[in-house]
């Protein structure tokens, strides 16, 4: 048996002949990309004979000391123990010493392995076992690394095939799906709405092609490139890193091994990897953390995201401003806000969309309920699976949707936004709470969408992310639950009081209208069941059906009012007649998709692939800058929506609005933002007035010390601001109009 293959080269090949000659383009050298890529500015000379005989004085050796460059403010002194392979060129040495944080270290290059590699000024290389073919800034600090080296065919994290290598060589991000049928080629700069795209439309052949060519054409096949170290970054105590590219001001400490990377850092967002680290084949935005025995292979990090206390993170795009802790996450595609801790939580094969919380148990990952592995989840933003939830794939569900404690034994299609579903196992029964978040919750629901826009910390803020609960996307669903309220009613009335009429859907829809906007008290009497939501043979039961139908309906109108309330401030509209003038005629309510975090109308997403099919957009950049002018437009595509949908909830043409409808509105929507503001108010306070929370408690004080004092409460003091500004802007409104 064959052990392993050990060459043997001569000495002086060491540091040379990085680029083979096959590779190398016809009067290039092996150094052209890498005069390329250094962008110093250093003027470099040889070094003098004493200088020379300094060096070797201080122990160091080189192949050849014509190799090594210098700059005019080098310092030999400062360089002890250290042997040179290849051309070295280094920048001004001074003798200063570096401080950062608890680390203080001499300026100087120290008892380490150099082969092929530009320094620049006032610089650290202390203890560095094997330095090889690296471009490092200004005021490195580098100091007790084993390996830090990089290959002739690096690809830094980005899923590009170099000259002469395989196809099966590439890297491909199997998000989604554990079958690999929606993989994607990371690439540095992938956005979540890329992603998103690029695994979702997988019929669409040109599409894919496009973007393939797209990522392609922004990494260049060639080799020879050179790792990179940005100034003022500090790496220390770590084991392995090899083809990494990293950005200026990050930090890295105890790494066990870092291969592979784009560690993207700098002050915009500075990138800090500590202990125990080992990630592999991937790319980290802008402003990451990542600590304490973290894996992450195949993977894209989006800006300020987190891995935290040995999270696993395998074939995953992780968005923005999102944390991972202890648990682990596989074959996902995660949009923006999210939050998923503890160490026994699962999630597998699944597209999460964003502003969601994956508690502790949750094993979102039983996928395997066929022949292969090829089930998935889809759940949208808001998403909360509860303590210990267990479910199967295929499921999706609907924005803001709530999974009590439990496991969930069958595929689930939960259609109802805003909803708690439980699993009863004492009845054998699927339950569902319509609108729970608005009437147990209602302080969590506002503070997070508060939480998650006061957390956006990215300076490039390419997609225009929606935080806002009320949202197209959420409305949409909201209408949609409407409907199907009013079938569902209808059902129940006609199959359990009149079973001998005649029944259509028209019919069931008809009488189920009319009963709950009568608030008919026969609706108690019925049982609400929802067939197809759940795949089995047991019952899904909807309870408090009225109080939710009209809180829906409270909600669109509340969401159509406040777009009213803004285009008369924006447009400063003084009268009636300049009021219908600025309404728009149409009111027909158009489909939203939410790509990657950002909620787009399903017409401008056709308009946007199709551009790109047709080569009008040519490039990742291209796509992006699409993105950036599409946020732009996107409040006056969600006015446009939400009047639209006020108009169809109401009734009332928008053009023909009297002084009535409008004052009648106005004072709808101070009314509902006060309902709610009560409602942040009253589920917070249940945390005090609980007899069981209260219970650890010996005194108040005591309680008010811990818990700090309701009354206290910032986010509560804001929402009473909010509202006190809301009726203010109202009044001046109203006199404006003179209604």
């Amino acid at each position: 048996m064959a052990g392993n293959i050990i060459r043997k080269t001569p000495i002086d090949t060491i540091g040379y002949g990085f680029i083979s000659p096959e590779y190398l383009p016809e009067g290039k050298d092996e150094y052209h990309l890498r005069d390329i890529q250094n962008r110093s500015g250093i003027s470099y000379r040889q070094l003098k004979a004493y200088e020379i005989e300094l060096l070797v004085r201080n122990g160091n050796t080189s192949d050849d000391w014509n190799k090594i460059l210098v700059s005019d403010a080098f310092n030999p002194a400062l360089v002890k123990g250290c042997k040179f392979y290849g051309l070295v060129r280094i920048g001004k040495l001074e003798s200063y010493c570096l401080e950062f944080s608890d680390l203080k270290v001499a300026v100087g290059l120290y008892n380490s392995i150099i082969i092929s590699c530009d320094l620049g000024d006032n610089v650290v290389i202390d203890n560095v076992n094997y330095l090889s073919h690296y471009i490092v800034g200004n005021e490195v600090i580098i100091t007790n690394v084993n390996e830090l080296i990089t290959t002739d065919h690096a690809k830094f994290g980005n899923g590009i095939v170099k000259e002469g290598e395989s196809e099966s060589l590439r890297i491909w991000m199997e998000i989604c799906n554990e079958n690999g049928g929606r993989s994607v080629i990371p690439f540095n700069g992938m956005l979540p709405g890329d992603a998103y795209l690029w695994s979702k439309y997988r019929d669409d052949e040109k599409l894919l092609r496009q973007f393939q060519s797209f990522t392609e054409q922004e990494f260049k096949p060639h080799r020879g490139y050179y790792g990179k170290i940005g100034d003022r970054t500090v790496i220390k105590n770590s084991s392995i890193i090899k083809d990494v590219w990293i950005g200026s001001d990050a930090y890295i400490k105890g790494a066990n091994k870092l291969k592979n990377l784009t560690i993207n850092s700098g002050p915009e967002g500075k990138t800090q990897i500590g202990e125990g680290c080992e990630i592999v084949n991937g790319i980290i935005g802008f402003g990451c953390r990542i600590f304490y025995g973290v894996k992450a292979v195949r993977f894209v990090m989006a800006s300020h995201s987190q891995l935290k206390y040995g999270a696993r993170l395998i074939n995953s795009y992780l968005g923005n401003n999102a944390t991972i802790s202890c648990c682990e996450v596989l074959n996902s595609l995660i949009f923006p806000a999210h939050e998923q801790h503890h160490n026994n939580s699962f999630l597998c094969a699944a597209l999460i969309m964003g502003q969601s919380n994956i508690a502790a148990g949750a094993t979102i990952g039983s996928n395997h309920n066929s022949r292969s592995p090829d089930g998935e989840i889809i759940a949208g933003r808001g998403f909360w699976p509860g303590l210990c939830v267990s479910l199967k794939h295929n499921s999706r569900f609907a924005t803001y949707t709530i999974l009590a404690k439990g496991d969930y034994p069958a595929e689930l299609d939960m259609p109802i936004p805003f909803s708690l579903m439980s699993n009863d196992v004492t009845n054998n029964r699927l339950v569902i709470i319509p609108g729970y978040w608005f009437f147990y919750n209602m302080y969590a629901l506002a503070r997070n969408a508060w939480k998650y826009g006061d957390r956006d910390k990215r300076t490039q803020r390419q997609q225009y992310l929606e935080y806002d609960y009320l949202a197209p996307d959420t409305v949409n669903e909201l209408f949609s639950a409407l409907q199907l309220f009013e079938v569902l009613t209808g059902r129940a009335w006609y199959e359990q009081k009149h079973p001998d009429e005649a029944q259509t859907e028209a019919a069931w829809a008809a009488k189920g209208r009319s009963l709950l906007l009568e608030k008919d008290p026969v609706i108690d009497e019925l049982d609400i069941v929802a067939p197809g939501i759940e795949n089995a043979k047991r019952k899904t039961v909807i309870l408090r059906i009225t109080r939710a139908y009209h809180i829906f309906r409270e909600l669109i109108v509340y969401y159509g009012a406040q777009q009213l309330v803004e285009l008369i401030e924006t447009k400063d509209i003084n009268t009636l007649a300049e009021l219908h003038n600025a309404l728009p005629a149409s009111a027909d309510r158009n489909d939203w998709l939410n790509i990657g975090g950002q909620l787009l109308p399903s017409t401008e997403v056709e308009a946007l692939k199709n551009e790109i099919k047709d080569n009008k957009i040519n490039s990742w950049d291209g796509v992006h800058d699409w993105y950036e002018t599409a946020g732009g437009k996107y409040a006056g595509w969600k006015q446009k929506h939400a009047l639209s949908c006020l108009s169809a909830i109401t009734g009332l043409t928008l053009k023909k609005l009297s002084p009535e409808d409008v004052a009648q509105l106005l004072g709808g929507l101070v009314n509902t933002q006060s309902w709610m503001s009560n409602g942040i108010y009253e589920s917070r306070a249940k945390d005090y007035d609980n007899t069981f929370r209260k219970m650890v408690y010996d005194t108040k004080e005591e309680m008010d010390l811990v818990m700090g004092k309701l009354e206290d409460n910032s986010f509560i003091h804001q929402q009473k601001q909010l509202l006190a500004e809301l009726e203010q802007r109202i009044q001046k409104i109203k006199a404006r109009l003179a209604i």
